[in-house]
């Protein structure tokens, strides 16, 4: 079974929070009254990736078509030879504007957005605000980081890589960037050796590789094509730490190291963890070529003025896919969650061909936690795989309780008696002294010959989630008190945390049940004898055995307990210090499968536009796992697999990701930079805000669209009154085919579309006409979908979502 993990899933994005900056956030030496902070600053003259095409969208009926192959010509016409004008332009206003005053510029802006980013008080910004060459200017915000099987699970050894010409070539002179916590270049999974192909860095791609003594010359190479780091907001804040963060792309956190290698790292890396072998890791597409663009840190986050530069600069690079799996850590206000900074930087990005995919967040499971929403941009939720690490425990009285963990297993038809760490205490160590005893983090607390040859039975509670104890402090106490092995019972009160399996270089279990946990313990209790006159334990008689380290179908997936590359430095997860791998879990780790797959499909398909590489993912989605079954969702963080129901569109949008299918998708639906902007120009009272990001005016004659009428694959209807018509234009990519159209209509709705059949050749389109009507009133979210089958196989999916209904008088 498949089921959706930890958050919602849609095709939206990115909320930004526009958070005010107290003094005491600032690193400087201030005066009371001083409130400085950083603002980002957008002037009206339009960026480079605009200019270029401003003779093409000025023409009739303010067509503005974008352009999917020129952005590496308009770095040759509007370029790096423009970029010193630029700048001086920009410091030319600023010194005009704000003459003989203190401020410090972070950034200058120009290839998505024309701007730049200020370290200045609130009458300077006033100041520029004033200015009739300023846009929009807002205050800077902070954001927040948001995976060997997968490959197999997805079907690419026998699919999307068959198709590709195999691993060898999967993602072939397709660059992905990846805006995160930066790299670890030493990692195998980034080397340039192991192939036989040559590796010739595409000629569109024009990034650098930065050189510090964290990042010496020789770290970037044939795969790792390029590295840059960005902190300004953070070091003019005064937060940013060097020892810790490192200023320069070198990972310090992991996230960032990870996430490239789901996407794009090489074939066959050998995943040893705690010297044992868990299989070989592959990213999606191994040969695609990464590019990093740190701008998140281990010990603050990040800044959206950082984010901003990093997301400018690999557009004008030449990256091809960017991969975000960042998400904001608040929403922001204004007349829409779309124009912020970001948002809108991404909008002239896709607007440039770049495809762009993020992580949905990791706020749920609950109603309303998406944390993107941007109709540009291609949201990622995390779902689960068929493939867990798991062990169990067989008790002395036949019974088996399953747990997790990575770890040996005991002698094979071996019993070994069990002590629990409260009953294995010293003399001179009690329950009063130390409450926490139980985690079995102290040696000097226990006495070695009581434990020595048993296995120790330690409490797991929330101290361990929060890191003030950890699994790897046990281990070491149990190895030094001679133990054969390790097994930790839950706390009830570990309540909403998805616990990972752990690395152990001893037999271990961690036991993640409550009631599990309750059965243990009772044959625990049970087995001891005692003193009938002192009551003191004379023996225990308590016995069991680990089962370590099988495989066996579950709930787990692209999304949840993903081994991936590990930075050699990071001390994120202390289970996983010092290894080359890790495994976690959310959103984060989704999106780059996804960036991976968008890789193939960019691959086989240079000329589609990002929204068409969308749509290819969208329409070929699956609707049911592995097992046939329909893909689950969860309710609730504790008691999981006891709280599932079945997944909606808004919680796994269209489905899950069919590698192999999106490579033959049939039909594809267009969306060009004209519709979003339509779109934005629909939003009450935009107009304004719509010139001061884009510089485009919103038409006079009300040519705006909806979010339902945007031509994505799929409709969603916020508030359906009486009866209403939708369209959706396809096209064809594919030979020639005759299409069957089939529908199931949403609860207290009535649906009609037509043709119900069609033929249609390559390169031809189709509108799809859909008509839906009220026939109950509804305050409630109900769920149809639309499918199209032909004749030669390909099928094409699109979910339909109606949340208000009223029905006409």
């Amino acid at each position: 079974m498949v089921r959706v993990m930890l958050v919602r899933f849609g095709f939206l994005l990115l909320m930004i929070s526009f958070v005010f900056l107290s003094n005491n956030t600032l690193g400087q030496q201030q005066d009371d009254d001083d409130d400085s902070a950083v603002y980002i600053v957008t002037l009206k003259q339009p960026p480079t990736v605009h200019r270029f095409e401003e003779q093409e969208l000025k023409h009739k009926n303010s067509k503005f078509t974008p352009k999917l192959k020129p952005r590496n010509n308009a770095r040759k016409r509007h370029g790096k030879s423009k970029i010193p004008s630029v700048v001086q332009s920009h410091d030319s206003f600023l010194r005009k504007t704000l003459k003989g005053e203190k401020y410090i510029k972070l950034y200058s802006y120009h290839y998505l957005i024309n701007g730049f980013a200020l370290f200045i008080n609130s009458q300077q910004a006033e100041k520029l605000s004033m200015r009739s060459e300023v846009a929009n200017i807002v205050l800077d915000n902070s954001v927040r980081t948001a995976t060997t099987y997968t490959p197999q699970f997805m079907g690419l050894p026998q699919g999307a890589w068959v198709k590709e010409g195999g691993f060898e070539i999967a993602g072939e002179g397709v660059i992905i960037g990846f805006i995160d916590t930066g790299i670890d270049p030493n990692h195998p999974s980034f080397n340039d050796n192991d192939s036989k192909r040559s590796y010739p860095i595409p000629k569109h791609f024009s990034g650098v590789c930065e050189v510090t003594p964290d990042f010496p010359s020789g770290s970037c190479n044939k795969k790792l094509i390029g590295a840059r780091h960005f902190a300004q907001s953070a070091v003019t804040r005064g937060i940013f730490n060097s020892s810790e963060d490192y200023a320069s792309p070198f990972d310090g956190d992991g996230h960032g190291t990870h996430t490239a290698s789901v996407a794009a790292g090489n074939h066959g890396v050998p995943v040893i963890v705690s010297n044992h072998n868990f299989g070989y890791a592959s990213g999606i597409a191994p040969r695609a070529f990464i590019s990093v663009y740190k701008a998140l840190y281990k010990s603050f986050g990040g800044f959206a003025a950082d984010v901003v530069a990093a997301i400018d600069q690999a557009a004008q690079d030449g990256v091809d896919i960017l991969s975000l799996s960042i998400t904001p850590n608040r929403k922001p206000p204004g007349v829409a969650t779309f124009f912020n900074p970001i948002d809108m930087a991404l909008l002239s990005a896709v607007k440039a061909g770049i495809f762009v995919v993020q992580a949905a967040g990791n706020t749920c499971p609950a109603p309303k936690t998406m944390s993107s929403f941007s109709p540009w941009i291609f949201t990622v939720g995390a779902s689960s795989h068929d493939r867990v690490y798991s062990n169990s425990l067989t008790l002395g009285n036949n019974v088996t309780i399953p747990g997790m963990g990575f770890a040996i297993p005991t002698d094979s038809g071996k019993m070994y008696k069990m002590i629990s760490a409260f009953h294995a205490l010293n003399n001179s160590t009690s329950v009063d002294k130390d409450m926490y005893v139980g985690e079995c983090q102290d040696y000097e607390n226990f006495d070695q010959d009581r434990v020595s040859g048993k296995l120790l039975i330690c409490s797991y509670s929330a101290r361990f989630v929060l890191g003030l104890s950890t699994i790897k402090q046990a281990l070491d106490v149990a190895k030094n008190l001679s133990a054969t092995g390790v097994i930790f019972y839950i706390d009830p009160y570990v309540l909403g945390f998805e616990i990972n399996p752990t690395p152990m270089d001893m037999p271990g279990i961690i036991i993640p049940s409550v009631e599990d946990s309750k059965t243990l313990l009772k044959y625990y209790n049970s087995s001891i004898q005692r003193d009938v006159t002192t009551k003191e334990i004379v023996s225990f008689g308590a016995v069991a055995t680990i089962e370590g380290d099988i495989l066996k179908p579950n709930l787990v997936a692209p999304g949840n307990s993903i081994w991936g590359a590990w930075s050699s430095v990071s001390t994120d997860s202390t289970e996983f210090e010092g290894e080359k791998f890790a495994m976690m879990s959310g959103t984060s780790m989704a999106a780059p499968h996804v960036a991976g797959v968008a890789a193939l499909i960019k691959q086989s398909y240079p000329q589609f536009a990002p929204s068409t590489i969308a749509s290819a993912l969208s329409t070929t989605a699956l609707l049911n796992d592995n097992k046939g079954g329909p893909i689950m969702a969860q309710r609730t963080y504790s008691n999981p697999d006891q709280s599932l129901y079945t997944a909606t569109p808004f919680d796994m949008g269209s489905g899950f990701v069919n590698a192999t299918a999106a490579l033959d998708p049939g039909l594809v639906f267009d969306t060009s930079f004209e519709d979003y902007i339509s779109f934005l120009c629909g939003i009450n009272g935009s107009d304004q805000v719509v010139f001061n990001y884009t510089g485009f005016r919103c038409p006079a004659n009300n040519t705006t669209v909806s979010g339902f009428d945007l031509n994505l694959p799929s409709i969603t209807v916020s508030t359906l009154s009486g009866m209403q018509i939708f369209r959706r234009s396809m096209r064809n990519i594919a030979g020639n085919e005759t299409y069957n159209v089939g529908w199931s209509p949403p609860y207290g709705v009535s649906m009609k579309v037509s043709p119900t059949q069609f033929s249609i050749a390559m390169g031809e389109t189709q509108v799809l006409s859909v008509t839906l009507t009220v026939t109950k009133n509804s305050s409630s979210s109900s769920f149809g979908r639309i499918g199209l089958f032909g004749n030669t196989g390909h099928i094409v999916n699109i979910p339909v979502t109606v949340i208000t209904k009223i029905a006409s008088s």
